[in-house]
């Protein structure tokens, strides 16, 4: 088969393991699972993995993983007649789905995933190439198979019967117009095989077996290669193989922060989070696992001095032994860590670490932050805002963290989600991720004003219309649990509005900015943060347009603005109507809010565009004073 180019920033979404794409010829693949990356077909070579880690010791933290591993880039083996390193690496995708069908003949042929070329069909191979067939089906566990098509056609769970089967049409666009018959006389055409109830229950499953008997999902891995299936007690569902529902990547991602000591450098810190010293601090680390603490530290030392002598010179051997202990994640210091408080989940403390940061002045080479003093801002800024932070250059990293089918969020837990990546067993214990640069503008709300505002019966009664809505979707599709509060709604949206705003202004497209919502009620210590950023730039960074956006006499009118086109959508007053009543958008997850005034590209989006409402940033129709900013004052 070909080589076909993709971005590696792909390989993370939208086209990360298990995910299916279309290539040159119409040929269906699937990306193959983590054990096959990182290897050549002929093994002739060895990988020198090194120059692919990436350091985010955060991230790291939180999705429990070794360290992080950039997709494989190709390289012909010479460039300009110089020798290249890792040469002929690709990521392997699979043939599927399996099942071809003749479109003169209509025969349904099955070939192997490892298939390569176009093949033609057995019964008129002189004029016919086969076409893989448009159906498979899933299950909200995240397995994939081909569409069971002689256990459909036979109503049986086993049919012993290994007949020619055909697809055939009528003509209609139905799907009852497509038929599947068995040499042997059997019939059946495809009409709901892609329905399903609000608790999961799928047409498929229920009515598969003609015995009334449910046939449930078979656990298949099509991307890991040929295996044998697992038990899962989940519903099948027929789909097309082009569905948007069929693959939803998790993406895990974290601003870098530099880990801060009194004892060792960031200078320091830094040349260790890099390899190779970070690759053989881990290596004397795992080697060394059996021996008693003291003995196992000094053995580690005297073994980077000697790879590194000159390098490590000038640091003594408690600066290597801490810096070693902050790289392995084995110190018990705070310097680190916020404390957690209590209510606050794994996420939130997770975002909490980044908010205390970015509220904070500071000067570095990968995170460099301004403060412009509150008061230095016009018009009603001061009085609905604590802090606007200038963040002129950041670094981001994006980790694939598994991925769901069906719902692009379900009750799966992250070691659920991550286990479809590789096979069971193995080894390895690290994840693709992507690492790009970027700017970005950090505002905070006044927290004082904030509190008045969000105990305000009418705002907590216009929140649980949304959040009651939220809970019925979530229990019938299982999905995670959300805190839906009045802060993290009107957070939310601003964000939306800002960024919609913004792309008239600073030359970005929508698609190209972000949000991060840094959000919590803890009575300890509150969050309401948000930080619009631009990651899509190299390691030289973006050009500063974005920070400029946010300085005092820019950023006034482009809040004014996206305020002032929040009053009024062109959708209105539908959209600020059934907001109120029925909801809109995903899983009616939103109040006012729609596609012609608050939402952004679903990249730009963490929550899909869900929970929006233009009413609780600047009030309804009906003046329930609903709205946090006052624009008498703005």
């Amino acid at each position: 088969m070909a080589k076909n180019p993709v971005r590696r920033a792909q390989l993370i979404a939208p086209f990360g393991v298990g995910a299916m794409t279309v290539v040159q010829g119409g040929i269906g693949l699937i990306t193959a699972g983590l054990d096959h990356w990182f290897k050549r077909e002929d093994n002739a070579r060895q990988v020198d993995v090194d120059e692919y880690l990436v350091e985010e010791w955060r991230l790291e933290r939180l999705l429990h993983v070794d360290h992080f591993r950039l997709p494989p880039d190709y390289r012909e083996v010479k460039v300009a007649g110089q020798a290249v390193p890792n040469t002929g690496l690709t990521v392997p995708f699979l043939r599927f789905p399996r099942w071809h069908f003749c479109p003169r003949c209509h025969r349904l042929e099955e070939h192997p995933l490892t298939e390569r070329g176009r093949p033609k069909c057995q019964e008129c191979p002189k004029t016919s190439y086969l076409f893989q067939v448009p159906f498979v089906a899933m299950c909200e566990a995240g397995h994939l198979q081909d569409f069971p098509w002689r256990e459909w056609v036979h109503r049986n769970g086993h049919p012993s019967c290994t007949g020619i089967l055909r697809l055939s049409s009528t003509g209609s666009a139905s799907l009852s117009s497509q038929r599947v018959k068995c040499e042997c006389g059997a019939s059946r055409d495809l009409g709901s095989i892609m329905e399903a109830t609000p608790d999961g229950r799928t047409f498929l499953s229920r009515n598969l077996l003609e015995n009334g008997i449910e046939f449930f999902c078979r656990g298949m891995k099509p991307w890991l290669g040929d295996d044998q299936g697992e038990e899962c007690k989940c519903h099948l569902k027929g789909s097309l193989r082009s569905a948007s529902n069929i693959y939803f990547a998790q993406v895990r991602s974290a601003i870098y922060l530099p880990r801060e000591d009194s004892v060792v450098s960031q200078e320091l810190v830094a040349m260790f989070e890099q390899p190779p010293l970070s690759t053989l601090t881990r290596t004397l680390y795992d080697v060394t696992e059996a021996i008693d603490p003291d003995t196992r530290w000094q053995t580690i030392c005297i073994g980077l001095r000697r790879q590194y002598p000159l390098l490590l010179g000038r640091y003594n051997d408690e600066q290597v032994r801490r810096v070693t202990e902050i790289t392995m994640g084995t110190t018990n210091d705070s310097h680190n860590q916020e404390p957690q408080f209590r209510d606050e989940d794994t996420e939130a403390h997770f975002r909490r670490e980044e908010f205390q940061v970015l509220r904070q002045p500071r000067e570095g080479s990968i995170l460099s932050i301004r403060e412009v003093p509150i008061d230095s801002y016009k018009f009603a800024i001061p009085s609905h805002f604590e802090k606007i932070m200038l963040v002129d250059r950041l670094r981001e990293t994006r980790a694939m963290a598994g991925f769901t089918r069906m719902f692009a969020d379900n009750a799966q837990t992250l070691e659920e989600r991550v286990s479809l990546l590789r096979r069971d067993g193995a080894r390895d214990n690290w994840l693709p991720a992507y690492v790009v640069f970027g700017e970005g503008i950090f505002l905070e709300l006044n927290e004082r004003r904030l509190q008045a505002w969000e105990n305000q019966p009418q705002v907590v009664q216009r929140i649980k219309l949304l959040e009651n809505r939220f809970v019925a979707v979530q229990q019938s599709r299982r999905l995670r649990q959300q805190s839906i509060t009045p802060r993290f709604v009107l957070l939310h949206t601003l964000a939306h509005l800002i960024m919609n705003r913004l792309t008239f202004e600073c030359g970005y497209s929508s698609a190209a900015l972000r949000e991060r919502i840094y959000v919590s009620t803890s009575p300890d210590a509150p969050m309401a943060g948000i930080l619009i950023y631009t990651a899509d730039g190299d390691v030289e960074g973006t050009m500063g347009g974005l920070v400029r956006m946010g300085k005092p006499g820019n950023i006034e009118p482009i809040i004014q603005r996206a305020l002032q086109n929040a009053l009024w959508c062109s959708a209105d007053p539908v959209c600020m109507e059934i907001g109120g009543k029925s909801g809109q958008g995903p899983d009616s997850c939103n109040l006012a809010a729609c596609h012609n005034c608050a939402l952004v590209p679903e990249t730009a989006c963490e929550h899909f565009n869900r929970f929006l409402d233009r009413a609780v940033v600047i009030n309804d129709f009906e003046g329930a004073d609903l709205g946090f900013f006052d624009l008498g004052e703005m």
